[in-house]
């Protein structure tokens, strides 16, 4: 493990090793990482760099080079970047920031196989879907698969500000005394704070009723979807919802819900996003779906 202060910095970090790691092995400028459309990596530039969206990328270039896009649930897309320079493949399990995209199973135990084959790393990025968030401790759990770089961050401080990166034995050697470093990383505070957050998290069985009251939220989500035509998508893995509208008026919804006591999120101007704390109670979930039923019938 190495601990950083937050998600964009341990992203940082694990584009670090994984260049690394395969300078060390191969030594012939396999430097380049795939990532995929509509990701969101972080907002310094190595991280920005990796994020796939043009708008957040325009004021701040020349960008890094080194990073080609995928396109998301599409394997062969991914084959088709893949040369001689490509070190790793970084992805969010579920594509957060955009909307509550879900990668397919299939497709994740895809790409696994394909940078086994390839000796390409696979880093995960699970700063959003990471400690139980997804009905799991950590999202590739519903995937059945293991990546060689694990991204930390956010909820394991509980507020407190710290990220990681974890990596198999083989890869954190790539690492030795002086290739990176972070003034406060690791620091007392923060880290027995996540030790706090990860025992309540297993002592209180987060990950499981993350899963159940993750689907008894969609299933009411689901169930608006097919009362009104204005709703255009749900999507969601355990706690981590989107509602995607056929009209531009998230900003309004979640400007009413404020008005009315609920605190909730958009990423556009047509998707509504959720992230309730893990602590939530199921009758929260249905006043909220309550609240949602009668707003969305007036529009």
């Amino acid at each position: 493990m190495f601990f950083a202060n937050s998600g964009t910095e341990s992203v940082e970090a694990a584009l670090k090793l994984a260049r690394k790691y395969s300078e060390d092995k191969y030594s012939y400028g396999r430097y380049e990482v795939i990532t995929f459309k509509r990701s969101f990596h972080g907002r310094t530039m190595g991280a920005l760099s990796a994020t796939a969206q043009p708008k957040k990328q325009k004021m701040f270039e020349p960008l890094l080079e080194g990073f080609l896009y995928a396109e998301f649930n599409d394997i062969d897309s991914v084959k088709a970047l893949i040369n001689e320079s490509t070190c790793a493949v970084m992805i969010e399990p579920v594509q957060g920031e955009s909307g509550v995209y879900p990668a397919e199973k299939q497709f994740m135990k895809d790409l696994r196989d394909l940078c086994t084959g390839k000796d390409i790393l696979l880093v995960l990025d699970e700063v959003q879907t990471g400690f139980a968030r997804t009905g799991k401790m950590f999202a590739y759990e519903n995937f059945d698969i293991e990546p060689d770089i694990l991204i930390l961050a956010k909820s394991l401080g509980g507020g407190m500000p710290i990220g990681a990166i974890v990596s198999s034995d083989k890869v954190s050697s790539a690492f030795s005394p002086g290739m990176h470093g972070s003034t406060f990383g690791g620091n007392a505070a923060s880290c027995s704070a996540a030790i706090a957050v990860i025992d309540y998290i297993k002592n209180n069985d987060l990950a499981r009723k993350s899963a159940e009251l993750g689907k008894h939220f969609l299933t009411g989500l689901n169930r608006l979807k097919t009362r009104y035509g204005t709703i255009k998508e749900i999507r969601g893995l355990g706690l981590m919802a989107a509602v995607e509208l056929q009209e531009p008026v998230a900003a309004e919804i979640v400007k009413d819900a404020l008005t009315d006591g609920l605190v909730i999120n958009r990423v556009s101007d047509y998707i509504i996003r959720f992230l309730p704390p893990l602590i939530i109670k199921k009758g929260n979930i249905d006043h909220l779906l309550k609240w949602l039923n009668k707003r969305i019938k007036e529009i």
